[in-house]
């Protein structure tokens, strides 16, 4: 059994405390790793050394040498794909013909992209006149941030991790992540690629633990952290927020949804049911972006939700190792007993489960995972905590609806905001029906189709701030304006 440590200055460092938690494989629920729980004293040295290296080596470098390294560590992971592929399946219990097409390119590919891209992004230039005729010149610069503090999800780990670390560091600023505490062993993995790619000491940390009383909570409280990036549940984005207040900190929130599919009549019912297949079970439903509330225009009501259940039956439950799986574990029995708590009140509540609603049999030594049925239900009222609730689970409630405009307020009902998607062949209406949804990004007949220089994030709860593009280079820098009297 291997120890999970920090990673803080260049090294792999143990707790003070001794205190450590446990790496559980949720597809069997063995013990795979024991993990250090970082106290103040770790968070407190990562954080020296973050600043230390703004201050060193790391911030004299030019952008080329900076972008260079970047481009380095983005190889050195595509170079240890299958070490991280295994890390990454060992934590999640995602199938690997999953992790290998998404979790592990785009967790290499998110270097290079904002690597290329803070190379040649723009600022700004003006020429003024001033009382004296002789004019002046007002010129804007971008400058790190400073200590960034991470806060990543368990959901896909090294793509939502070094979706903020790559841009963060590609700007010249340092990092302190705190990985969840289920899905720790890629980020701290990282660690080792980061020093062969010569990443000086301090650059990169890791301290790994909990929210409140550890890691997390002593990280956003820390002074000298200079803003704060947050993807997970919306109640713990309002602690940040809390927390960052004192000093007046920024912060990047990218918070949960309840996200609404609408399929129109007139849409290509192939293209719907193939993407809402996705949209609601693909990574076991631990999508942020996934839907878990479908309205179905009522003329085609009953075809769609036939065509999905025998979608969903049709998904191979099995261990990542399975080449023919396609639908894995949770990622840890305290996430199934929450899951399996809305598949309970969606029973009590009336609900025709159209498919699934418990726990699958599975073969006696898979019998100790996280495994849940993906779940189909319709005839919930629209107050329902089923409807309403975000479940993070490979379920999905399907409604009819009778009009364009009553989609719509069904869709914007809810007090989130995160994604949406819409399934229609009528062009005119899918612009007008985009344009009205709430919703940070909208999705027309198709869904997790992303250009990574396009912004990204969540409007009303689900969130605050873009990522993305150059929308992340707003975030990660300062824009400084430079008044030249001529």
């Amino acid at each position: 059994m291997k120890e999970i440590k920090h990673f803080i200055n260049g090294e792999y460092v143990g707790s003070a405390s001794g205190k450590l938690f446990d790496n559980v494989n949720p597809v069997n629920g063995q013990v795979i790793a024991k993990i250090h729980e970082a106290g103040e004293a770790e968070v407190d040295a990562a954080v020296k050394a973050a600043r230390a290296a703004l201050k060193g080596p790391w911030g004299k470098m030019t952008v080329a040498e900076r972008t260079e390294i970047l481009h380095r560590v983005a190889d050195g992971i595509t170079a240890r794909f299958d070490e991280f592929l295994e890390a990454e399946c060992l934590d999640t219990g995602k199938p690997k013909s999953l992790a290998s097409h998404i979790d592990i390119p785009r967790g290499a590919a998110n270097f290079k992209v904002f690597a290329d891209l803070v190379k040649n992004v723009p600022t700004e230039a003006f020429e003024m006149a001033t009382p004296d005729g002789t004019g002046a010149l007002n010129y804007g610069v971008r400058r790190p941030k400073g200590v960034i503090g991470v806060i990543s999800p368990w959901n896909l780990p090294l793509l939502l991790m070094t979706w903020k670390v790559g841009p963060a560091l590609a700007c010249g600023n340092t990092v302190v992540v705190k990985p969840s505490e289920e899905t720790p062993t890629t980020t701290a993995l990282l660690g080792e690629v980061m020093n062969a790619a010569g990443v000086p000491a301090g650059v990169y940390n890791v301290v790994h633990g909990f929210g409140g009383n550890s890691a997390g909570a002593f990280l956003t409280a820390h002074p000298d952290v200079d803003a704060i990036t947050f993807t997970g549940e919306t109640g713990t984005g309002e602690t940040i927020m809390r927390a960052a207040a004192k000093g007046v900190r920024q912060v990047s929130l990218e918070l949960g949804g309840k996200n609404a599919g609408i399929v129109f009549a007139d849409c290509d019912m192939d293209k719907a049911i193939e993407g809402t297949l996705r949209s609601a079970f693909a990574n076991c439903g631990q999508v942020c972006l996934g839907t878990e509330r479908v309205y179905v225009e009522r003329p085609i009501f009953d075809e769609f939700v036939a065509r999905l259940k025998a979608g969903a039956e049709a998904l191979k439950i099995g261990e990542p190792n399975d080449p023919s799986a396609n639908f894995g574990s949770l990622v840890s029995h305290k996430h199934r007993e929450k899951v399996l708590s809305y598949y309970q009140k969606a029973k009590d509540e009336g609900a025709t489960v159209v498919t699934g609603g418990g726990v699958p049999d599975m073969p006696a030594h898979l019998a100790g995972g996280a495994w849940v049925q993906p779940t189909i239900w319709t005839g919930l009222p629209d107050d329902s905590a089923v409807v309403t609730e975000e479940i993070f689970g490979p379920c999905c409630h399907i409604r009819p609806f009778d009009t364009e405009e009553e989609a719509i307020e069904l869709a914007n009902s809810l007090p989130y905001g995160l994604a949406s998607a819409i399934w229609t062949e009528n062009s005119s209406r899918a612009h007008r029906v985009a344009g009205q949804i709430e919703a940070g990004i909208v999705w027309v007949n198709s869904w997790f189709l992303r250009d990574l220089r396009t912004a990204f994030g969540g409007s009303k709860q689900s969130g605050i701030g873009r990522e993305g593009g150059v929308h992340s280079l707003e975030f990660y820098t300062e824009l400084k304006n430079i008044c030249v009297k001529l």
